[in-house]
């Protein structure tokens, strides 16, 4: 029997065009089972779906940087795991250095920054009906802030694996990248995975693995599905995704995840 749910949003419970559909809504409040978003986004990000499905649950955001839950007199910190800000200098300094063209945004609790509005960030708002707040990372990057995400974007897959290469050649111990869709890279600390706000909720409600289920599509879904007896993989997952699911569901726009319920978690 599965007594929670784990799912990523983009490219998973979320359509393409960046919403929660009616018929998701509608079959998971039916299910009656636990639900968690786990997610790169932010949680302002994960707000208009986290109301919609009425998620009383906690929620992982930043592939597991923060674990949250709202409550009524807001955001509840469960874990936190910010990256060093040492570690976000070197990486802002490489990409205007050497990726002058990559929108590079970096997002602490509650806001999303950035020092310009490009093609990238204006991408990224359409889907997430978000606006970054626009502030020289000079005056940003001071010691007393904390940061949990940087988000960096380009639409040419040649300069998506360079920069990825020059990433990997800072040699960050604390740092994580991950490779989100065609266009993203998404750097988190080391110790956000999505994995580990998995097994947090594991062992706060005392569960079994084979009582979980999770929904995803992407290479950072990996861990998640990984942590998961039922791992149940959309129907539009890039191929080396698709051997990771017990199921194959339908696509994201096509109401995979409710179908997924519906027809193997029963």
């Amino acid at each position: 029997m599965i007594r929670h749910i784990f799912s990523d949003m983009d490219g998973t419970l979320l359509n393409s065009t960046g919403h929660v559909s009616f018929n998701n809504i509608q079959g998971i409040k039916k299910s009656g089972i636990p639900f968690t978003l786990v997610s790169a986004r932010a949680p302002m990000e994960m707000a208009e779906t986290i109301e919609k499905l009425n998620l009383i649950d906690p929620q992982i955001a930043f592939n597991g940087g923060l674990i949250f839950q709202w409550v009524q007199k807001g955001l509840k910190v469960l874990r936190s795991d910010p990256l060093d800000l040492t570690d976000i200098k070197a990486i802002v300094q490489l990409v205007k250095k050497d990726f002058p063209n990559v929108s590079c945004s970096c997002y602490d609790l509650n806001n999303w920054y950035d020092e310009k509005v490009d093609r990238g960030i204006r991408y990224e708002s359409k889907m997430t009906g978000q606006c970054p707040r626009l502030i020289d990372y000079t005056k940003l990057l001071v010691a007393d802030n904390s940061f949990y995400k940087i988000m960096l974007i380009t639409f040419d897959p040649n300069e998506i694996e360079r920069l990825n290469q020059k990433l990997i050649d800072l040699k960050l111990a604390g740092i994580s990248i991950k490779q989100s869709g065609n266009e993203y890279l998404e750097i988190t600390s080391r110790k956000a995975q999505k994995s580990k706000g998995i097994h947090y909720i594991q062992n706060l409600e005392k569960l079994a693995i084979e009582e979980m289920a999770a929904f995803g599509d992407g290479h950072n879904d990996l861990p998640m599905l990984k942590s998961v007896g039922t791992p149940i993989v959309m129907g539009n997952a890039l191929q080396e995704i698709k051997p990771h699911g017990k199921f194959i569901t339908k696509t994201n726009d096509n109401d995979g995840v409710i179908f997924g319920i519906e027809n193997y978690l029963k």
